[in-house]
């Protein structure tokens, strides 16, 4: 993921800079337009800020108490895919507000581990959970754009995205609530093409609002799991790394 990203940015940073002669600019007035509308595919990656308890007392079936030590984290990254339209409407020459509604089909990888209790060979008891993800979001961007050449324009943009999460099973050690909130920050270029304008965008969000759906473990079938769900306190946060391609 990192390769992509940097690979992206330095495109997006170099375009303008190589470009050295006036050219022949394609479709020179459709920035123009008050309103327009488009189409957007891209890929993300999620992750996920988890916040350990550290120890717990556990209190037994015989009202004996005990304490185990479980921690939990997102171990690896998980490329998912991300379909949707825009509309932009024209603040200036320079600014641009764009609310795009999208859905996110991914994937988070939890792992959990339980130092205290331990396999016949010594090491500590690891258990996984696939957390399917299916988010409807509407990003709300403000964008500001640098003045075109030739037919290459940068921009940046800031913004909030709320989300709805549309997964979650009863069975899941940890499940997230059915809303969240990022703020965005990202860059992208304009290309304008023969036929239409082409936008790659590098978009990072980040979570204003704890996730984390403390009264699930209430809900678990299988109490044993039990502190492997209290393994993490609130102040759980989302965090989304996006590559998307906007037509226009």
């Amino acid at each position: 993921m990192r390769k992509i990203i940097l690979s992206l940015s330095a495109l997006l940073l170099t375009v303008v800079a190589t470009a050295q002669e006036r050219q022949v600019e394609n479709r020179p007035y459709i920035d123009l337009r008050p309103f327009h509308f488009g189409v957007l595919v891209g890929t993300h990656f999620q992750d996920i800020e988890f916040q350990n308890v550290g120890p717990q007392t556990i209190t037994n079936e015989d009202g004996t108490t005990s304490e185990k030590l479980i921690s939990t984290d997102q171990d690896r990254w998980d490329m998912g895919f991300s379909v949707g339209v825009l509309g932009e409407a024209r603040l200036g020459q320079y600014f641009a507000l764009r609310v795009a509604p999208t859905m996110h089909f991914g994937n988070k990888h939890l792992t959990f581990i339980n130092h205290t209790d331990r396999l016949d060979d010594g090491s500590p008891i690891v258990m996984h959970q696939d957390m399917k993800s299916i988010y409807v979001s509407s990003d709300v961007n403000l964008i500001y754009s640098a003045k075109r050449f030739n037919n290459h324009r940068p921009y940046m943009l800031l913004g909030v995205n709320p989300m709805l999460n549309l997964s979650g099973k009863d069975n899941d050690i940890i499940r997230l609530k059915r809303y969240d909130v990022l703020l965005e920050l990202g860059m992208g270029c304009d290309f304008y093409l023969p036929f239409f304008k082409l936008r790659p965008e590098l978009k990072f969000g980040y979570g204003l609002i704890d996730v984390l759906d403390t009264d699930h473990v209430n809900q678990l079938k299988d109490k044993n799991l039990a502190p492997y769900a209290n393994s993490v306190a609130a102040n759980t946060r989302s965090k989304f790394v996006t590559i998307t391609f906007y037509f226009e």
